[in-house]
């Protein structure tokens, strides 16, 4: 018998299947349309994107301008690229114009998708960005749809690291701009950071479309990006504390693997100090729970932490001697991503790496709140209906799942659960032989890079040929998921999502097609791929015929997300494949998460050796406490982003103060209104208001005034005389006050005093807006205790910040009018003076540029004293240039090579 809700479902349909029924009457508009663009010059499909710009530009909506652009869209595409956009993809399309994530299955052509919406919103002329996971793929993307988006009349331009800064200005500039979510929040940043308007590469913040929107919303949306500089070194401290932690012990300390939280116990902190004194960290007087050691304690903490906490080769991996962290969504190294908080260094004193300095935050945003500057936002993914509550809530995205062209031939097996990982691997080497045997690919599912080698080792023993793609093997990452297709191919890979390249059946042919042509340069290109196209369809073939690919998965991870990535990873197109999860006991979220009953149930059934638990119930069981994870994860970026919310009111106000700014032809009422508050304020402090006359601290306004204005006033004087009071005071200070600037504007040059006055200002808000970034951060810091006395920490967070930009402001206004008082023209011979220093340090570096050898070349054999045996008499070779030992290497892969 059906339940209510099932039956309701089947009368009225779901929510989802209501919005993809009222979108194919719009699909039907552009598809009639289609015969009227096919017959379009490539010159008249241009003209009509200038006539649908100037529509736009003209005020008509662009809702109204969808069907024209879609199909223009979809032609240029069609002789762009040689794809024709099936309805499935126009309507992915117009969700996200509409402000949607549209969830679409792995291999439906969401790259091509994207192009519809930014087609459309880049005709307003206020730019479209297209956000992808990594450089590689806005490199791709960039260059695949730019055929498109140039067939179309538009521009495109590509955003990655280390870009110049013109040419990052000018991808910006173009109608729609390819970068990944880093870079972008990077940029908004350094803006925020720039001394001038044209310096600036945004230029605002218009509608964004976001690849594999759950996991740069989500996934990355724990971790806030910051830009620091350097502190001071303490990399003794780190390297002495990391010999300490070797020697605590089980009872010292609390792991908590949920959280990933370790502490010390009372045992713990007494051992901790008897061995801090002993090491002579800790002064013999001095106490660990002493005010004077809470930095001990932080640094006893970290290293804690980096040896229980964090794993190599699963959390980081060491290469170069550089310590490098993996995300754990995506298996991919993050190289330039560094903990914060002094853990990356004590990371690198655990692996005996270069410890480089701490840093302290200049600037820094959560995804979050970067992302919500767009005045639209839409996105795409294989899965994001498991945390449509999430987008809606923090994001206000609405999820649609849009159908897939061709049914869904895939077989999703019921997970089979054994005692032991040792069982479990067995039972997966005997599994992949199998589907080896019959030449089906089998694409294998691992968590870390740790186990991929594991299961690599055990693969390689029973001699079967595989590949393995983690983050060791990044480089190669496009090819290795191009073969995976091929027949009887097996590929080890860990965590799959957001990959960006499809795996096709036979292997993907375009690469093949690539490969052959580069190993036969002399060869006809058409022959090479008329005779690959014909194998391939045979490969393909073949594939079907085993059962297409095989998708088998060694571990649940915490999200359900990321398990239906790797699933989608086959039966792309309505292509035949199977999937199916091999799990143990022994499993991470097994063990965490609680599977004391069903250890008790399979010890209860008597199950032999190598025996496996299929059921349907199991499947429930896992997916609830995934949910559980989830939710307890939702809630952990629910309050983050709420602390930053805090933060994120006031850096909007600095933000948009220094645009301002920067804007501002003349900035002398800005610097006069802040003057003039500094005058109030010290009459309100020397003179406090309904104060009689001997009462007031004349001697101590008099240096006040000193001290800010540079002026020496008879205030006391002043003060004596019959009927004057704080308000006669006050104007005289201010009249003196501004006249003694105007005069200063004189001596200086009022275009000269222009420009002072604004890169004072901006040089004080940032100097500021650094200090108060960190006292915000140890702010946060403890707040969290006040819970402990019934106070919510938020709200406390929320009164004391607000409190702290009261007083940097009033600090700012101090601050910057005391400068400018004090800031004096050069006289020529000061002028001359730093032209004399300028040149003599010129010829300096000159000199020492003439005596270095040229990066690239090797020093010479012939030097006084040269030996290439010697490492003594290389001097100080740099560490790109060929190793002077004559091995053909650079320096730092040879004899320069960190430890």
């Amino acid at each position: 018998m059906l339940g209510l809700g099932t039956l309701t479902k089947k009368v009225f349909g779901t929510p989802n299947d209501r919005k993809v029924k009222a979108a194919r009457p719009i699909i039907e508009k552009i598809n009639a349309l289609e015969p009227e663009f096919e017959k379009l010059s490539d010159t008249e499909i241009v003209a009509k994107t200038a006539d649908l710009r100037l529509r736009a530009q003209n005020g008509e909506a662009l809702d109204d301008l969808l069907p024209e652009a879609f199909a223009n869209c979809r032609e240029a595409a069609r002789r762009a690229l040689g794809l024709r956009a099936f309805d499935v993809q126009l309507m992915g399309g117009v969700f996200m114009h509409q402000g949607n994530i549209a969830e679409m299955k792995t291999g439906e052509g969401k790259t091509l998708v994207a192009t519809f919406p930014a087609y459309l919103n880049a005709l307003s002329g206020k730019g479209v960005h297209v956000v992808t996971v990594n450089d590689y793929l806005a490199k791709r993307d960039a260059e695949w749809m730019s055929k498109v988006y140039t067939a179309l009349g538009l521009s495109t331009g590509v955003v990655y690291p280390r870009q110049p800064d013109a040419e990052k200005r000018d991808a910006y500039a173009a109608d729609i701009t390819y970068a990944t979510n880093n870079e972008l929040g990077f940029d908004y940043l350094r803006d925020n950071m720039r001394p001038t308007l044209k310096d600036m590469a945004q230029r605002g913040h218009n509608f964004a479309i976001v690849d594999e929107v759950d996991s740069i919303l989500i996934d990355e949306a724990r971790t806030p990006l910051i830009i620091s500089g350097p502190a001071d070194d303490r990399s003794d401290l780190y390297i002495s504390m990391n010999e300490v932690i070797p020697h605590v012990q089980e009872g010292h300390f609390t792991l908590d693997e949920k959280t990933r939280a370790v502490t010390f116990t009372d045992e713990g902190n007494e051992f901790m100090e008897e061995k801090l004194h002993e090491v002579g960290i800790l002064p013999e007087e001095q106490s660990l729970y002493d005010p004077e050691s809470t930095t001990i304690v932080h640094h006893a903490t970290n290293a804690l932490r980096a040896h229980k906490v964090f794993t190599r080769d699963k959390d980081y991996i060491v290469r170069d001697g550089e310590v490098v962290l993996i995300d754990e969504f995506t298996g991919r190294m993050m190289p330039g991503r560094r903990l914060s908080d002094g853990l990356h260094q004590a990371i690198e004193a655990k692996e005996g790496a270069n410890i480089q300095p701490e840093n302290v935050t200049l600037a820094s945003v959560t995804f979050q709140n970067y992302f919500r500057l767009y005045d639209k936002l839409s996105g795409m993914t294989g899965t994001a209906a498991t945390e449509a509550e999430e987008f809606a809530s923090i994001y206000g995205l609405g999820v649609v799942e849009i159908p897939t062209n061709q049914p869904i031939a895939r077989v999703d097996e019921d997970d089979r659960v054994y005692r032991t990982g040792t069982e479990k691997y067995a039972a997966i080497v005997e599994e992949i032989r199998e589907a080896h045997e019959k030449g089906q690919p089998v694409l294998v599912g691992t968590t870390s890079i740790e186990k991929s080698e594991m299961l690599s080792q055990l693969l390689t023993k029973a001699k079967l040929k595989h590949n393995v793609l983690n983050a060791r093997q990044h480089e190669q990452e496009a090819q290795i998921i191009a073969d995976a297709g091929k027949l009887g191919a097996v590929t080890i890979a860990t965590n799959m999502a957001g990959r960006g390249t499809d795996i096709k059946l036979g292997g993907n042919v375009d690469f093949q097609i690539m490969e052959a042509i580069a190993a036969d340069p002399d060869a006809n290109p058409d022959e090479i791929r008329a005779r690959i196209i014909e194998e391939h369809a045979a490969d393909e073939q073949a594939v079907k015929e085993a059962g297409g690919l095989y998708v088998l998965a060694t571990e649940r991870h915490e999200s359900r997300r990321i398990d239906n990535q790797l699933r989608g990873r086959s039966g792309r197109q309505g292509d035949p494949g199977r999937s199916s999860f091999f799990l143990s006991l022994e499993d991470d979220l097994m063990r965490i998460f609680g599977s004391e009953r069903l250890d008790k149930m399979l010890s209860t059934l008597g199950m032999e050796e190598g025996e496996a638990i299929v059921h349907p119930w199991v499947n429930k069981s896992l997916e609830r406490a995934q949910a559980k994870v989830e939710g307890r994860n939702f809630d952990i970026r629910k309050q983050l982003l709420k602390f930053d919310d805090v933060m994120n009111d006031q850096r909007k106000v600095i933000f948009g103060q220094r645009l301002e700014i920067m804007a501002a032809e003349d900035i002398n009422d800005v610097a006069e209104d802040m003057r003039h508050q500094v005058v109030d304020d010290m009459i309100e402090t020397y003179m406090p208001p309904r104060s009689y006359a001997d009462q007031w601290d004349t001697d101590g306004l008099h240096e006040a005034v000193k001290q800010a204005l540079s002026l020496d006033l008879p205030i006391g004087e002043w003060a004596e005389e019959e009927g004057v009071d704080d308000d006669d005071i006050r104007e005289r200070i201010i009249k003196a006050s501004d006249a003694f600037m105007a005069k200063k504007a004189v001596d200086f040059g009022p275009e000269n005093m222009r420009q002072i006055e604004k890169q004072l200002l901006l040089q004080t808000i940032d100097a500021k807006w650094r200090e108060h970034l960190v006292t915000l951060e140890h702010l946060r810091s403890v707040v969290g205790f006040r819970g402990y006395a019934q106070r919510d920490p938020l709200n406390e967070y929320k009164t004391e910040s607000f409190q702290l930009f009261e007083g940097m402001l009033d600090s700012l206004r101090a601050d910057v009018t005391e400068k400018l008082s004090r800031i004096q023209p050069m006289t020529p011979e000061q002028q001359a003076e730093v032209m004399r220093q300028m040149k003599e340090r010129q010829a300096a570096a000159q000199a020492a540029a003439e005596a270095t050898p040229t990066p690239g070349s090797a020093p010479d054999d012939q030097a006084a004293g040269f030996d290439e045996n010697d490492p003594a008499t290389w001097g100080n070779p740099g560490r790109n240039d060929p190793c002077p030992c004559g091995s053909g290497k650079k320096f730092k892969h040879c004899h320069g090579r960190l430890a």
